[in-house]
C-alpha cells in the first residue's frame, strides 16, 4: 500500500485542493480512534500543523488562517498526517489537549464517535489517572503509585510475574483479571515518566506501516 502520510511541506504540494484552495481535514484521536471534528485547510494552514505540530486550519466564515485552540488553548498537537486515496482530504491524528467542540464536549460527534474496545478502555483510565494526579484525592492508590518510584517499579515486576503465573498455569480467569492490573500498573508508571498512552500508540502505528 502506497505510504500517504504528509512529512513535510513538500509533499503537500500533491493534493488535489477545490477551487477555493481548500481541503477537508478530518481531525481523529491518536489515543482511542475517536473523531473529533472536521474543518477545512488550505496548504500554508497546513504547512503552519506541521512546522508547529499544532493543528491550523483555514475559516471559510472569517477568511483567515486559525489555529485550534488559539482562544480556548484546547489545541490539537499534530502526531502525523495523512492524504486520501483521491488527495482530496487529510487524516490529521492528533494529542487534544481539551475538548475538540467549542460546546466543550470531547468531540464534535457526540459519544457515538467515541469507539467501544481496549483503546477506548485505556484512554478513559489514562485520563482518569490524569484527574487523580490534578486532584490528588486523600487515600489514592494512584497518587501513592505516581509519588514513589520504588512502589511503582516493585508492582510492576510483581504483575509481570503474577502474569506470567497464570499464564504458565493455563488459568484463563486469572490471565484476564492479572493483564488488567499489569495494564493499570503500566499506565501509572508511563505517567510518572512523562510518556503518554498516544505516545505509545503512535510508536505501535508506525511500526505497523
Amino acid at each position: 500500500m502506497t505510504d500517504r502520510k504528509l512529512g513535510n511541506a513538500d509533499d503537500l504540494a500533491g493534493l488535489s485542493y477545490g477551487e477555493d484552495g481548500l481541503v477537508l481535514v478530518v481531525a481523529q484521536d491518536v489515543a482511542d480512534g475517536r473523531v473529533l471534528m472536521v474543518a477545512w485547510a488550505d496548504r500554508h494552514a497546513l504547512e503552519r500543523s506541521l512546522a508547529t505540530r499544532e493543528m491550523h486550519f483555514w475559516s471559510r466564515s472569517r477568511g483567515r488562517l486559525w489555529k485550534k485552540g488559539e482562544t480556548s488553548g484546547n489545541v490539537l498537537e499534530v502526531v502525523s498526517l495523512h492524504a486520501d486515496c483521491d488527495g482530496d482530504a487529510v487524516l490529521a491524528r492528533v494529542h487534544p489537549t481539551g475538548p475538540a467542540c467549542h460546546t466543550g464536549e470531547p468531540t464534535c460527534f457526540g459519544d457515538g464517535a467515541h469507539p467501544e474496545g481496549l483503546g477506548a478502555v485505556l484512554a478513559a483510565l489514562d485520563e482518569t489517572m490524569a484527574h487523580r494526579a490534578d486532584a490528588r484525592p486523600e487515600g489514592s492508590y494512584t497518587v501513592r503509585l505516581l509519588d514513589d518510584e520504588n512502589l511503582r517499579l516493585k508492582k510492576l515486576g510483581e504483575e509481570m510475574a503474577e502474569l506470567v503465573a497464570a499464564l504458565a498455569r493455563g488459568d484463563g480467569e486469572r490471565t484476564r483479571e492479572e493483564a488488567a492490573d499489569l495494564l493499570y500498573h503500566l499506565l501509572a508508571a508511563l505517567r510518572a515518566e512523562g510518556v503518554r498512552l498516544d505516545d505509545v500508540a503512535a510508536v505501535l502505528a508506525d511500526r505497523r506501516s
